[in-house]
């Protein structure tokens, strides 16, 4: 934030006015404006609320400051601040807090709850769980799981009802474990259902011969090659994804999910040419890949218990599953003239998790739209679903592939 030199007139010091908006960098590294010229606080040289440069000023002062030069801005963004300032149990005020209501990248629902809850924020704390009932218990754990930042921990507590519920992830699980339920009847085994000749008769898995038919590039992650494959996509996909949605909405994650999905299949199509792909590694590898980058990268605010021990095991299960589908690829087919599933769908799920995904997830209640970061990734993937749709109407021809046959 630019300083004017301080004016002398008859002999006083005038107050400098700042007459340049105030400028703070996001977390993506761009400028933004946070205030007008017009409503910019002035600020006296002599007064320093910030002497150890720590980001933060206390409560006390910010109110001391609003309330001396708080006529000068506009009606709106000072009701924000106030409620900034009374909102905040702690007894000081980020300045990254105040960078992110005023520059508008907040939605406008989150603008009104910081006005409309700041006194139910005034007074609630999150440290303890005693008088908590279970449904507050599962909600305060949710917050601690996946949102690094205290005030967002606290508004998504106070504010979270449970309607609607987390209904995407559960109805996917539903509708996977269904499906395989239904196959492992008609294939009479549970368990490596990929051996069986019939596995690949199905109009769901996605087959090079039938690359034409699109809905096979999302509708394969109905089909498991195995109990094994699906008890380990599920626990993982329930386990991650159901938080998450909780969080962040049906809308976000299922984008995240699906777009994982995709390109899950089209990478295989890619550099697999000749491999089939059944299961949901794609968009469960997104989700898990996604919230992993999420917490390493905001490391020392995730207050949830055993983070590391947990982060450990989360990547023990994804190599666990990875190393299945690299063995089950190399296996021997059933049927011989047709390799068995291929393991690419995990690293394309990887790939959009750590792109889209944790764009996606560092973003709680901020209009996606308006993030730099996220137009970029999503671009990039737009021209990676574009370049591999020429390429499996031209390539295959071109090169002259071998096709495998239809079981």
């Amino acid at each position: 934030m630019e300083r004017s030199s301080p004016r002398m007139t008859g002999g006083s010091r005038e107050a400098p006015v700042n007459v340049s908006p105030a400028v703070a960098a996001n977390a993506e590294g761009e400028e933004i404006e946070v205030l007008e010229s017009t409503d910019v606080l002035p600020v006296a040289p002599e007064d320093v609320y910030d002497p150890d440069n720590s980001g933060f000023i206390s409560t006390e002062r910010f109110k001391d400051l609003l309330e001396a030069h708080g006529s000068e801005l506009d009606p709106h963004k000072l009701e924000v601040l106030l409620a900034l300032a009374d909102g905040n149990a702690d007894g000081k005020i980020c300045y990254q807090d105040f960078v992110n209501l005023m520059s508008n990248k907040r939605s406008n629902s989150f603008r009104r709850a910081i006005l409309q809850g700041s006194r139910q924020l005034k007074g609630c704390s999150l440290s303890d769980e005693a008088g908590l009932g279970l449904s507050q218990r599962l909600v305060r754990h949710v917050a601690y799981e996946t949102l690094p930042r205290e005030v967002d921990r606290k508004w998504y507590f106070d504010s979270y009802t449970y309607c609607p519920p987390p209904w995407f992830i559960l109805a996917i699980t539903i509708a996977e474990v269904a499906v395989f339920i239904y196959y492992g009847f008609k294939l009479d085994r549970l368990v490596l259902q990929v051996s069986s000749p019939s596995f690949l008769k199905s109009p769901l898995p996605y087959h090079p011969q039938l690359r034409a038919q699109a809905w096979r590039y999302f509708s394969y992650i109905f089909m498991h090659t195995g109990i094994e494959h699906l008890s380990l996509n599920m626990a993982m996909q329930l386990l991650v994804g159901v938080p998450l949605e909780m969080v962040h909405g049906a809308l976000r994650i299922g984008l995240v999910y699906l777009c994982g999905v995709l390109a899950g299949s089209l990478a295989v199509s890619v550099t697999d040419m000749t491999a089939p792909v059944v299961g949901s590694s794609g968009g469960v590898y997104a989700l898990v890949s996604a919230h992993l980058a999420n917490v390493v990268m905001n490391w020392s605010g995730m207050k949830c218990q055993f983070k590391l021990f947990r982060m450990a095991m989360a990547l023990v299960c994804m190599s666990v599953e990875f190393g299945r589908a690299v063995w089950l690829r190399f296996y021997p087919p059933a049927f011989p003239p047709c390799p068995n599933p291929s393991f690419v769908a995990h690293l394309g799920g990887v790939l959009v998790g750590l792109t889209l995904g944790v764009v996606v997830l560092q973003n709680y209640e901020q209009r996606l739209q308006e993030q730099s970061l996220f137009w970029i990734f999503f671009c990039v993937y737009t021209l990676f679903v574009l370049c591999a749709v020429f390429w499996n109407i031209f390539a295959y021809s071109l090169l002259d592939v071998r096709m495998p046959p239809l079981p």
